[in-house]
């Protein structure tokens, strides 16, 4: 009887436009049985209409679900191993920064000509700022920082020099005059008002503290590992 009750119930939904599988899900059936009971019944072409409809907007929604829990657990991913790396490295020894700030100058600082580390990345310019003075002994007053940046950005020198001078604590008088670059592209883009070109770390009387630093990469160059 229970039976015979689930199967015109079924048949009523599936003459409102009710999909097979709703109707299973609804009468807490199987699938397979829904769809025996229903296959005879014709549907109207407005229905038929509406049936393609729900499923384009389920598969649409389920798109959107589906995308959003792979972004939730991407940054669920990458925050477990953000605080993995700051429990694993924790506090550098001295040599440990030594060396550490030695491999990102072989990278990023010049090697040819007078010392000086550019970059346009806040942290990393920080990080080695710290660097000189923690493991080279470089005091506040001999940094000589300068800002490249192109002449775009001109009419706000000022604005720009007090962004690095407030990061790294620096009087702005201790900065040397910003380098404008002429480009020919006049392109203007969406990140104008919050980029501050690039800053180049200079020291003070560093032709000793040059050579000392390519020692430390000539070093991890024929490190054993």
């Amino acid at each position: 009887m229970a039976k015979v009750e689930e199967r015109l119930r079924a048949e009523a939904l599936r003459k409102q436009g009710w999909s097979v599988r709703n109707i299973a899900r609804e009468v807490s059936v199987s699938r397979s049985s829904a769809s025996l009971w229903c296959r005879r019944i014709e549907l109207t072409e407005k229905q038929k209409e509406l049936l393609v409809k729900r499923a384009i907007e389920g598969g649409h929604r389920g798109r959107i679900l589906g995308s959003s829990t792979n972004h939730r657990r991407k940054m669920e991913n990458i925050e477990r191993h953000v605080q993995a790396g700051k429990k694993y490295v924790n506090e550098l020894s001295l040599r440990e920064l030594l060396l550490v700030g030695a491999a990102i100058y072989w990278g990023e600082g010049s090697k040819k000509s007078q010392l000086g580390f550019i970059n346009s990345d806040a942290d990393m310019i920080v990080f080695m700022y710290r660097w000189f003075q923690k493991a080279l002994g470089v005091k506040k007053q001999d940094f000589m920082p300068r800002i490249l940046i192109n002449d775009l950005h001109k009419s706000r020198d000022r604005v720009i020099k007090g962004y690095w001078a407030k990061l790294l604590g620096l009087p702005e008088s201790q900065f040397r005059k910003t380098t404008f670059i002429k480009r020919p592209n006049t392109k203007r883009y969406s990140n104008h008002e919050t980029y501050f070109g690039l800053l180049t770390l200079r020291v003070r009387n560093s032709t000793d503290l040059k050579y000392k630093i390519l020692g430390l990469i000539e070093g991890l160059k024929y490190s054993k590992f």
